[in-house]
């Protein structure tokens, strides 16, 4: 399973350790990811997603799920959101 948040695309960085002495030696940053389930008024239902806790913020500030999906371009999501996103739209529509 790859280390991707799979509603904001955020993924590993990679940098430097530095030591006292200026020696620099390669390593990772990885963010900071959860397995949640986000309920979508929507669909009525939870959706399980590994977000990272930015993520979770980000939604939550944009009024839930259904909200941050439907601001968000489908390049950013992983798949699995982009079908959730479709499902969102075509309930939405037919209401």
């Amino acid at each position: 399973m790859s280390r991707i948040c799979e509603l904001t695309g955020k993924g590993r960085m990679v940098g430097n350790n530095v030591s006292h002495a200026n020696n620099r030696t390669k390593r990772v940053f990885l963010p900071n990811l959860q397995d949640v389930t986000l309920l979508s008024d929507a669909l009525d239902r939870g959706i399980k997603l590994r977000v990272s806790t930015a993520g979770l913020r980000s939604v939550e500030h944009n009024g839930g799920l259904d909200n941050w999906l439907m601001k968000t371009s489908d390049t950013k999501l992983s798949d699995n959101a982009r079908k959730v996103k479709k499902e969102i739209g075509k309930k939405l529509a037919a209401a």
